[in-house]
């Protein structure tokens, strides 16, 4: 049966039947990254009143990604994603993102699983050298924001790069044309955002969010020394019955590299509807790098968010990094940063909450 529905599906996809793959054989590989940080933050806001959060504190961000693949005689690959996260997440290990993927230089790419949009993966935004990331959460490990600031995860308040109503990692059908003289699209379609790696044993969609599309497009290309990188997305996707309005995002990014200079940015935005979170967000980014002659590479970077909440409340996330980053070695770098984050709630009187923080850290990153 499972045969079966494997040559099914390769049919509906497109695929001609392979050569028998007896002298063929299987590319068991796995790799992962390590980053651990070690910062001291300096935390005030009225969120933080009667607090006690200054003071030394760790950020850790490991995933081990096993990636076999095989190339069949017709010059198909076949390949699996599996990316175990390397944290203990409330007493339990889990896997982060497992799909499937088949791909050949003339079909471009089919990815099956639980995996971002390709809106999400076609999108670019401020460049950065270090690994304590502003343009996403990974910061409030050291400055807790979400005591004021209400911004959801994949969503604009905190990141350009977003999906519809934040989901993740959901189970998802996409599909990557192949590079046309630098040009890439891809489009992806979900049944449900309301799940993250694992099966949905039927999807009601009068409950949850459902059938979201994304499309995205990003162009890379080189012109001698100069590189130039152009992304866009958008997506969307049905409300559950009662859910207000269908969700929507989109977002636009670029980079462009000269000399050893790379500047960049992005902006986005979120349309939830009044039921999917509430919060309707955007947010921009905006940075530059610095290539040094030798190991070392510069940063300045700046991410700014606004959320605003069924009663009209704009609440404001402004984040700021400076770092360094030196090459010791093969997949080994070091990091040195500051970065400063101001985020409040957007309420006058007696709700209003707000919170500042501010730290410097290093971090040391493994890439195997």
């Amino acid at each position: 049966m499972k045969k079966h529905l494997l040559s099914t599906s390769a049919i509906a996809l497109g695929v001609a039947a392979a050569a028998p793959a007896a002298a063929q054989e299987w590319d068991v590989s796995f790799g992962g990254f390590m980053s651990q940080h070690v910062a001291y933050a300096d935390i005030g806001g009225t969120a933080a009143a009667g607090l006690d959060l200054d003071g030394v504190d760790l950020h850790s961000n490991t995933e081990i990604i096993f990636t076999p693949s095989i190339t069949l005689d017709n010059g198909l690959t076949f390949g699996v994603n599996v990316q175990m996260e390397g944290e203990n997440q409330g007493g339990f290990s889990q896997i982060d993102e497992s799909y499937m993927t088949i791909s050949s230089d003339t079909l471009g790419k089919i990815v099956v699983g639980s995996e971002n949009s390709a809106g999400y993966m076609s999108m670019v935004g401020a460049p950065g050298v270090t690994s304590m990331y502003i343009n996403s959460p990974s910061i409030s490990t050291f400055i807790p924001f979400s005591l004021a600031y209400p911004g959801g995860f994949r969503q604009a308040g905190l990141s350009s790069y977003t999906e519809v109503a934040g989901n993740n990692d959901v189970q998802r059908l996409t599909y990557f044309t192949p590079s046309f003289n630098g040009l890439t699209v891809g489009i992806s379609y979900a049944p449900t955002g309301a799940l993250n790696v694992r099966n949905s044993y039927g999807v009601d969609r009068n409950a949850v969010l459902s059938d979201i599309f994304d499309i995205g497009a990003n162009y890379s290309q080189t012109f001698g020394t100069t590189s130039v990188t152009l992304a866009a997305r958008y997506g969307t996707g049905e409300a559950p019955t009662g859910g207000g309005s269908d969700p929507e995002t989109w977002g636009v990014g670029a980079q462009v590299g000269f000399g050893d200079f790379t500047v960049g940015g992005s902006y986005a935005e979120n349309d939830n509807g009044l039921a999917l979170g509430a919060s309707d967000s955007e947010g921009w980014s905006l940075g530059v790098t610095y290539d040094v002659a030798g190991p070392w590479a510069l940063e300045a970077l700046t991410y700014q968010g606004e959320t605003k909440n069924a009663a009209g409340n704009n609440a404001d996330y402004k984040a700021y990094r400076i770092g360094a980053s030196r090459d010791l070695g093969p997949g080994v770098s070091w990091d040195i940063y500051a970065a400063q984050v101001d985020a409040d709630n957007g309420v006058t009187g007696a709700g209003a909450a707000d919170i500042d923080g501010t730290i410097i850290g290093t971090g040391i990153n493994l890439s195997f």
